[in-house]
């Protein structure tokens, strides 16, 4: 049975402008953003967004600079107040709670991490670590000793007496890792976190915070404007446009099945073998027999884990489904397809 989703957004609206809340009560709500801007002066940051994310699971939104990304998740953290619409954590409406309940969510339940790394440059990284739950009132060595734990989980052992100007921008956005994880937060928000540093300390950071996932699977919302960044981060993608949702999926069913051209835009250069899986390219049995002997693989294999598998055979490889039952076949010329992106 599913289980109920950690966030739940329903309907969320922002608009910028000097009457959000009546002029959104009175506009025809099919007008695009344009339009609207010019008819009311009001500018429309998110459209009516509604979107679930699981308990454990990283959920990307993505779009271009203006789509409404990055005033979405601030809406998550009521850092912005959306104009409508509802934000449920654990079912409960934080857009109805006061400012004692929403400081309490910030310092025990939340957490978020920003581009530009936020760091005090007057305290040193173990400070930084520690400001979060100094805010909470724990005690100085009680802090300081959970602090260290994250310092040493994200990589920056020997460096917890150091200032921030002393270190690299990766470094840096690690101690800002670090401080949003110290506070042990149910649910981390990340307001594109990477996007400052250079393609290779990006990509270590990527790894890095995959890796973590893995160990504390805590629930996230990323931010990125950066496809290739998106597929390899998030179990489930929600690209926007003009603050609206123009298609939302897993990875696999955006690169296979694009929307429309503004999302196909996104997937053109992005090597569908990485992504696919066994299910989505194999050729279905259709009532044929298989030899139950040959090679196996699962029905959610990347095609790019089975190009060896499938190279050193002439025979079909069986796909099988959780109960070992042969739902298609894969050769090698439907993985030769797949990589050229041609299927």
């Amino acid at each position: 049975m599913p289980t109920e989703p950690k966030i739940r957004c329903n309907s969320i609206w922002k608009l910028f402008g000097p009457h959000p809340e009546s002029t959104l009560a009175q506009i025809d709500r099919t007008l695009t953003r344009s339009q609207i801007q010019q008819d009311t002066g009001h500018v429309v940051a998110v459209k009516d967004v509604s979107f679930s994310v699981q308990e454990g699971e990283t959920f990307v939104v993505m779009g271009l600079s203006g789509s409404g990304k990055s005033t979405l998740v601030r809406c998550l953290s009521r850092l912005i107040d959306p104009t409508a619409g509802q934000v449920l954590i654990d079912n409960r409406d934080i857009t109805t709670v006061n400012q004692r309940e929403l400081k309490d969510l910030r310092r025990h339940k939340m957490a978020m991490v920003f581009q530009h790394f936020g760091l005090f440059p007057h305290r040193t990284v173990l400070d930084n670590v520690a400001y979060g739950l100094e805010v909470r009132g724990e005690r100085r060595q009680a802090r300081l000793e959970k602090a260290m734990e994250f310092i040493d989980l994200v990589g920056l052992d020997g460096w917890a007496e150091h200032y921030p100007r002393e270190l690299s921008g990766g470094m840096q956005q690690r101690v800002g890792l670090a401080r949003a994880m110290a506070v042990e937060p149910e649910i981390l928000l990340f307001d594109e976190p990477f996007s400052a540093l250079d393609p290779l300390i990006r990509r270590e950071m990527q790894d890095e915070l995959l890796t973590l996932q893995s160990r504390l699977k805590k629930t996230m919302v990323f931010i990125t404007h950066d496809f290739q960044e998106a597929i390899k981060m998030g179990d489930h993608i929600m690209i926007m446009r003009d603050g609206a949702v123009s298609q939302m999926g897993t990875p696999e069913e955006i690169v296979a099945n694009p929307a429309d051209k503004y999302v196909a835009d996104f997937t053109e250069d992005v090597p569908r073998y990485k992504v696919l899986s066994a299910g989505k390219v194999m050729r279905p049995v259709n009532g044929q027999m298989i030899d139950s002997n040959g090679p196996t693989v699962p029905l959610n294999a990347k095609i790019e884990s089975l190009i060896d598998l499938v190279a050193d055979t002439d025979q079909p490889v069986a796909v099988v489904d959780a109960n070992g039952t042969v739902q298609g076949t894969l050769d090698r010329s439907i993985v030769m397809k797949s990589m050229k992106g041609s299927m």
